[in-house]
């Protein structure tokens, strides 16, 4: 069984103002760089093979932390959330109400107009959880928050409706068991990325 670490790029602009990303290429803000440059990843993952999401705020993440040749999966992209990116989670459910509980009700078929779901996340990532697993070499994979989520909920059984049984902290470790076919299983959440002073 192999394992495979994830880990969210570190913020950018529109982390901190709480937008929707997405597939919007952007880079890391210099806050974000900073805080990136502080990380220093925990024992259990010395060792692994890295890849990385093709978004730059991906690639510099592994970069600032001494990976840039860290080979880039297209698979690790982030969802697409279509016409809502780069708009607030807070300024739509403000501006639809009602039409936006209910898309927001659907869980893993959740998708914002001309975007993916969460489930089609899941489908893409399959194939490469599965090729991981059969190869049986330890990864990680520095990829996006709802790309991490769609694995949470594909080890775990979420619906992705409410909250997730246990909370997903946006910066830090989150490390899966693969089987030879691809199936995730929790091994550790959370691990915290330990920062210089």
């Amino acid at each position: 069984m192999a394992l495979l670490a994830l880990l969210r790029h570190g913020p950018t602009d529109w982390t901190a103002s709480r937008r929707l990303q997405g597939r919007s290429d952007l880079p890391l803000s210099s806050e974000g760089r900073a805080a990136v440059a502080r990380w220093r990843l925990a024992p259990e993952v010395a060792g692994f093979a890295w890849l990385t999401s093709p978004l730059r705020r991906a690639r510099e993440t592994a970069a600032l932390l001494g990976h840039a040749e860290a080979p880039v999966e297209p698979r690790l992209i982030e969802m697409s959330f279509g016409e809502w990116e780069g708009r607030r989670l807070s300024d739509l459910r403000a501006e639809l109400g009602p039409v936006m509980a209910e898309i927001e009700g659907r869980g893993l078929d959740f998708q914002a107009p001309g975007g993916e779901s969460p489930r089609q996340v899941q489908a893409r990532i399959r194939p490469l959880l599965a090729e991981i697993g059969r190869e049986g070499r330890d990864r990680l994979a520095v990829t996006h928050k709802a790309v991490i989520r769609a694995i949470y909920a594909l080890a775990t059984g979420w619906p992705m409706l409410g909250e997730p049984p246990q909370r997903l902290a946006d910066f830090a470790l989150h490390i899966y068991g693969l089987a030879e076919d691809g199936t995730p299983s929790l091994r550790q959440l959370n691990l915290p990325l330990e920062t210089d002073a």
